[in-house]
């Protein structure tokens, strides 16, 4: 890996430092606090980190109860980011979601409510308990990072990061995710039960506010803008490209997946990619990068044949790969 990597630097076609040492080195530590709040579990905070710094979103895909709004909360103190949360139900509107337009008699004009969609990390909880109206009003909203009102267009915050969550276990009032909008989510993982350790400690402590020790601002906003606009900087060698082409096209060709991996599903895992890359140290990217990144960025784009997990057909479809 070590020839690889410095194979791959000296392929390079320019060696401009994208961010500061200072950067890399807020980083780090942000990793290293966002992997407190999940011990034993370090790929779901570089998973969320990276879709952070790629401008994607995350689905959590898991049962009530193990920490998620707590976890994404945590990480809106740890970057200074102004955080708003959405509880879906079946009779929530498009309007309650993205705002409406209010007329004002003093005024004699229509003025726009802003919804809680306007801020930095929205929490949408719960998603597919709403209605297809419902979720297809954040589509463009993921993609696009506006929303348009009465024919006007409404840019949201930057950053902007939606973390959607969906219990698996219930389907009663419940409407799935079109394929169209797990599309739109850079990475889908999940939280599972906490360590013996983590949650004795969880036990203990159940009565104080979980936050409290969550440290403030680990990265500057600007700098995190910064970061975000480096990736485009992050350089990608033909043979890394050739790699995530071959597991695309494999994806899309195998027996065992009626549904393949799309472009954008492919364009996303090369940006969480690059930013995998930048909070390793890195301004390229190492076929490890994309390896360790499959499941989570490629498996919910799929549909496997019956009979087998996502995950599983991703990990036979890697398996069948000559990575070197």
């Amino acid at each position: 890996m070590v020839a690889q990597a410095q194979s791959l630097s000296k392929d390079r076609t320019a060696a401009d430092k994208l961010i500061s040492d200072q950067v890399f080195e807020s980083l780090k530590l942000l990793r290293k606090q966002m992997e407190l709040l999940v011990p034993d579990k370090p790929l779901v905070s570089s998973v969320s980190l990276c879709a952070i710094l790629a401008q994607g979103h995350v689905l959590l895909e898991d049962v009530p109860g193990i920490g998620k709004t707590t976890f994404i909360k945590s990480i809106a103190k740890m970057l200074g980011l102004d955080f708003k949360r959405v509880q879906f139900t079946n009779d929530v509107l498009p309007s309650d979601v993205i705002g409406v337009e209010v007329y004002n008699p003093e005024k004699q004009r229509f003025e726009f409510h802003k919804g809680p969609i306007f801020t930095q990390i929205v929490l949408a909880d719960e998603l597919n308990r709403a209605s297809p109206r419902t979720q297809s009003a954040l589509l463009e909203a993921m993609g696009e990072a506006s929303v348009t009102i009465e024919g006007k267009s409404q840019l949201l915050p930057k950053p902007f990061v939606v973390f959607a969550t969906q219990n698996p276990n219930e389907s009663i009032g419940t409407y799935p995710l079109p394929e169209s909008q797990l599309d739109r989510f850079a990475a889908k993982i999940r939280l599972d039960y906490p360590s013996k350790a983590k949650e004795i400690e969880i036990l203990r402590v159940a009565t104080l506010d979980p936050l409290a020790a969550v440290p403030e601002r680990l990265l500057d906003i600007n700098d995190l803008l910064k970061t975000q606009a480096a990736l485009d900087g992050v350089f990608v060698a033909d043979r890394v490209l050739s790699l995530a082409k071959r597991v695309i096209d494999a994806s899309r060709h195998a027996e065992s997946i009626k549904l393949g991996v799309s472009t954008r599903g492919g364009v996303s895992w090369l940006r969480m990619a690059k930013a995998r890359a930048l909070i390793e140290g890195r301004d390229y990217v190492v076929p490890d990068d994309l390896v360790q990144l499959a499941i989570s960025c490629l498996a919910h784009r799929i549909i496997p044949r019956a009979g087998l997990e996502n995950a599983d057909a991703i990990k036979n479809t890697l398996a069948q790969m000559d990575i070197d």
